[in-house]
């Protein structure tokens, strides 16, 4: 009888804690549910103007709480004219499709890479661990730097840079997933019973990988958008007449002083995402790593 009270008192903490983790997974994804409805939905009613109308009469008006703000121009408008709302949200939508993407064109190739390297160990781990290693200690800035030079500014580019920046990380933590997982009981009856190793690592190991794969995917998303912005504050990312909120904090840096709200909102809508998809990663993580839910 003790025993099983000890018991009880050691799975209701457990259970507290994964109910704990499913509620901040919850409420981390309502608020990016919320912008990615906003920035999608919005423009299709029609109630915005073109984010790329200029006014050349009304350049850097402030925003609408500020004197000589109107409701016209809520959030102000840019060098050119432009509505700052609008551009917030067509550089939303455009800013979320790249880090969406990006993730995915990282995640695929490093699921991959770092499943094969975790299971066949040997020769292959040791081959692939150091790409990883030598990939990790690139300067992502580097790599883009050489191939933009060389093919140009466009997104087919964008994507390529964040897959070759971004398969590393994802690959080095599926790799030691995988790894424990190849170890499992069921693993080895399956490799006794003759199962093939393609069979086992595609139906069997990848499967059991999937809340790890979705963790990094959305770490993998706040870690696109950085590098969109980065490389479009440096006029390497998206141009014109393509808006992003890191081509819009580029375009602001020439006028903070006077000018502040122009890189204010991109900037502050950067931070807000990238910190709430950070935080929706590692809540997922934490809700699929039995390790950490013991803690």
């Amino acid at each position: 009888m003790t025993e099983a009270i000890a018991a009880l008192d050691e799975v209701t903490p457990r259970r507290i804690r994964t109910k704990r983790a499913r509620t901040s997974v919850f409420w981390l994804s309502l608020p990016l549910l919320a912008i990615a409805a906003t920035v999608v939905i919005l423009p299709l009613t029609g109630l915005l103007p073109d984010p790329n109308a200029q006014d050349l009469d009304n350049t850097l008006a402030p925003p609408v709480w500020l004197a000589g703000g109107t409701w016209e121009h809520p959030l102000g408008t840019g060098k050119l004219g432009q509505d700052i709302l609008s551009q917030m949200v067509a550089g939303g939508r455009l800013t979320l499709f790249i880090g969406v993407v990006g993730a995915l064109v990282a995640i695929g190739p490093g699921t991959l890479i770092g499943v094969v390297a975790g299971y066949y160990r040997g020769w292959v781990d040791i081959v692939i661990s150091r790409l990883i290693d030598a990939q990790l200690a690139l300067p992502f800035i580097l790599i883009a730097l050489a191939i933009i030079a060389n093919r140009g500014n466009s997104l087919p580019v964008l994507f390529l840079v964040l897959a070759l920046t971004g398969w590393a990380p994802c690959a080095r933590v599926t790799r030691s997933v995988a790894m424990e997982v190849r170890e499992r009981q069921f693993v080895m009856g399956l490799r006794a019973a003759g199962a093939s190793e393609p069979r086992i690592v595609f139906r069997h190991i990848i499967p059991n990988l999937i809340g790890t794969v979705v963790a990094l995917g959305s770490l993998q998303v706040g870690t696109a958008i950085l590098v969109e912005s980065a490389l479009s504050f440096l006029g390497m990312g998206v141009l014109p007449p393509d808006v992003s909120w890191g081509a819009m904090l580029s375009a602001g840096q020439d006028v903070l002083t006077n000018a502040w709200w122009v890189a204010l909102f991109p900037g502050i809508a950067i931070t807000s995402v990238v910190l709430l998809v950070n935080l929706l990663g590692d809540a997922l993580l934490t809700h699929n790593d039995p390790r950490k839910r013991k803690r």
